[in-house]
């Protein structure tokens, strides 16, 4: 692994898992990432290989904190017990067990959404900022990621919350992917927006949102049009996120 790079990421997706060093100072890749096709039977044995092929192509020292982002909500030493994006037979298992023993060494495991936050609050978008952050990303679904003064609050899912009796949850009503399926126009979005986010500002009285996704790098079109209160700005890392926040999650947890 390169000399400028101290720790490494690994970003799980239903359809890629990318990986690549990280370093920490700067907040950015330190080599270009390696993205490998999520296996089609995306079994804990199947992905944990992938993982472990990653590491061996860059060459990790042991001593380099890995952190993988993962598509779930991770409590260390429990069993995993809801899969969306891979294969069910992850049901019953511990994650952190099964990437480390896969890959001979220990590794730290963090949902994916919480270290896209992360990577915002240390390197993009919310750096410095102080109080409660609430880091949301805009996709298939609704992300979301708590940090308070640094601190992240884990595994919360508040794409969730009732917005809507139609519609059920906030993910079936305002997420990007609902804005492309029913051709809503992108101030007609920001109406959806704007009650989404106007739900968690009462709840939460954050101090700043950070909307990311690839919708983000259009926020010009929506992001005015969202009227609350509270400060709301586009995530900067972008695709990034996930790698960098991991690799730093892991630098914190390394004895």
């Amino acid at each position: 692994m390169i000399e400028t790079a101290q720790a490494f990421g690994v970003d799980i997706g239903g359809s890629g898992i990318k990986a690549a060093p990280v370093d920490l100072v700067k907040g950015d890749f330190a080599e270009p990432r390696l993205k490998i096709l999520t296996p089609e039977v995306s079994t804990p044995q199947a992905v944990a290989a992938i993982v472990k092929q990653q590491l061996d192509h860059f060459e990790v020292p042991a001593s380099a904190p890995v952190g993988i982002a993962f598509p779930a909500p991770i409590k260390p030493g429990k069993k995993l017990d809801f899969m969306a994006n891979l294969d069910q037979s992850w049901i019953g298992v511990d994650v952190t067990e099964v990437f480390s023993e896969a890959c001979g060494r220990p590794v730290v495991v963090v949902n994916d959404a919480d270290a896209a936050g992360l990577a915002e609050v240390q390197y993009g978008a919310a750096k410095g900022q102080e109080g409660l952050v609430i880091a949301t990303t805009l996709g298939t679904g609704i992300g979301t990621a708590l940090i308070y003064n640094g601190q992240l609050i884990p595994n919360t899912e508040l794409g969730h919350i009732i917005l809507s009796a139609k519609h059920l949850d906030a993910e079936k009503y305002a997420s990007s992917a609902i804005r492309e399926n029913e051709d809503l126009g992108y101030k007609k979005w920001a109406k959806r927006l704007t009650k989404y986010y106007g739900l968690m500002e009462k709840y939460f009285n954050p101090d700043l949102f950070t909307v990311g996704g690839g919708v983000s790098r259009v926020s010009e079109k929506f992001l005015p049009y969202v009227d609350i209160k509270t400060p709301i700005v586009p995530a900067k890392l972008c695709n990034q996120a996930g790698i960098v926040g991991a690799a730093y999650y892991a630098s914190t947890k390394q004895a």
